[in-house]
């Protein structure tokens, strides 16, 4: 397992300093989303080739891997314009991903709260998006993932594996995060996880770790790793028989408490019996 983090979690830095940053914290990897990440880039049209390669130099210099670059896009918007700049936009990281030498671009599939009604509507325009970002990451030779969210059209484990049954691409991985698939916490979690693992397990490529407790009126209140409502157990216990080399990004991680949250993710590793 490699531990990695959001990069902006640690909010924007200069390029020379962030990769360094990240190692004196006791990271191993990086999920990058530039204009989030540095100082230098404030929008993607910022970014140039002698800006790639500066970051991909700094990050090879220090030890850390870039594992996701990320690039979230509306990509299921009924909105022609917004729909093309979320395309066009995630094309000019798949490319940036071949010079960087990151892993995979990774993105959600929508930016709002979608009833379920509105995951009807958008789902046709999420499948054409893929289908033509699944297109340009062949024709350049490098890979992308989504990322299923029960409130956005890819919403459950059913519509996941559809769509990676009808884009039948090595190019398409997938980042699974539980906490965004984990729609009703009471359920029996041993029994969904494995659903999940033993139909897609072979088509994750990074993990997303947080944790969560409801509120009152079900609202969601993110807290330290461990102390929420997810049982990782039964995955942790299948990414260490299956993926050992597994890139695990913990999200949504505080200053106060990340050495807490970094100490819980190697311990919960080491700790699982296979």
């Amino acid at each position: 397992m490699l531990i990695a983090a959001r990069t902006h979690d640690y909010g924007k830095q200069p390029i020379d300093r962030l990769a360094g940053h990240l190692k004196g914290e006791g990271i191993d990897a990086a999920q990058l989303v530039l204009p989030k990440g540095f100082t230098e880039i404030s929008s993607y049209d910022d970014v140039t080739p002698e800006i790639i390669e500066r970051i991909r130099s700094d990050f090879e210099r220090e030890g850390i891997k870039i594992h996701i670059l990320g690039c979230y896009m509306d990509l299921g918007n009924p909105d022609d314009d917004v729909r093309k700049n979320a395309v066009d936009t995630f094309k000019k990281c798949l490319a940036f991903n071949k010079m960087l030498g990151a892993s995979i671009v990774g993105s959600e599939t929508a930016y709002p709260h979608l009833t379920d009604e509105e995951k009807k509507i958008w789902h046709p325009y999420m499948m054409d998006s893929i289908a033509r970002l699944v297109e340009e990451a062949e024709r350049l030779g490098v890979d992308m993932a989504v990322e299923p969210v029960y409130w956005h059209p890819l919403k459950d484990l059913e519509t996941t594996a559809m769509v990676f049954d009808k884009m039948n691409s090595s190019r398409l991985r997938m980042i699974f995060d539980p906490a965004n698939v984990l729609e009703h916490p009471e359920i029996d979690q041993d029994a969904y996880w494995d659903e999940w693992l033993s139909e897609l397990g072979n088509k994750i490529e990074a993990v997303h770790m947080k944790d969560f407790v409801l509120g009152e009126n079900g609202e969601y209140i993110p807290v330290c790793l461990g102390e929420g409502v997810i049982r990782y157990d039964r995955i942790i216990r299948w990414l260490k028989t299956n993926k050992p080399d597994i890139v695990i990004v913990r999200e949504e991680l505080q200053m106060e408490t990340a050495q807490q949250d970094l100490k819980y993710m190697r311990e919960l590793w080491e700790n699982t019996v296979i």
